[in-house]
């Protein structure tokens, strides 16, 4: 399937800030990329705009293809609560999201070539699947034949951040997603409420 395989400083610079975590290459230059630099003849962007420049952001961030991206929203607009939330609710139970969250790998692309690589097991099974969403109480473990894996290993041990709905069992590899996130919970700078409008012109 098609991803974004280009340089990320450049997709940042696009948007002005650092979607792919902490980038010394962005920091240097965080303005959007072109051979004039910063130019003061930029004009102000439209309402449309804003709102795809948005939808864009999180696509990136996530890994997330068009196609697969307005799936999730029609999903997240026919549950009940607020859309937006729901909206970042799905992409957050996302199998690769998820794999990264708990530390496995360094970053979502990372966690979609574990999983694509069979390293990656749900409840038990093998789950080959980037976009799986992962439901409350499912087991998400490292392959037993996996965990001598350089690229896991060295991963677990810078492994820092903690969140709230998941939880981790180092001895077993495993860990555990307890429920979809709280909106507090998603660190991330996402103005959701720009993509609903977005999507409901």
């Amino acid at each position: 399937m098609a991803r974004y395989i280009g340089p990320k400083t450049k997709i940042a610079r696009k948007f002005r800030e650092a979607i792919y975590g902490p980038d010394r290459h962005f920091d240097k230059r965080s303005y959007p990329p072109g051979q004039h630099g910063i130019s003061k003849r930029r004009t102000k962007q439209s309402e449309y705009a804003v709102q795809l420049a948005e939808k864009q952001k999180v696509k990136y961030m996530y890994g997330i293809l068009e196609r697969q991206f307005a799936k999730i929203f029609d999903r997240a607009s026919r549950r009940q609560g607020i859309t937006g939330t729901n909206l970042l609710q799905l992409i957050e139970s996302r199998l690769d999201n998820v794999v990264f969250r708990l530390g496995i790998a360094p970053t979502r692309s990372a966690a979609r070539q574990l999983i694509s690589h069979k390293h990656i097991m749900v409840n038990g099974r093998v789950v080959n699947v980037s976009s799986y969403t992962c439901k409350s109480g499912d087991l998400i473990s490292v392959r037993e034949r996996s965990r001598a894996n350089e690229a896991i290993t060295e991963s677990l041990k810078g492994r820092m951040h903690k969140h709230g709905w998941l939880e981790w069992d180092e001895a077993t590899m495993t860990g555990k997603f307890i429920n979809p996130p709280a909106r507090e919970e998603i660190t991330e700078n996402i103005k959701e409420q720009l993509i609903v409008e977005l999507y409901s012109k």
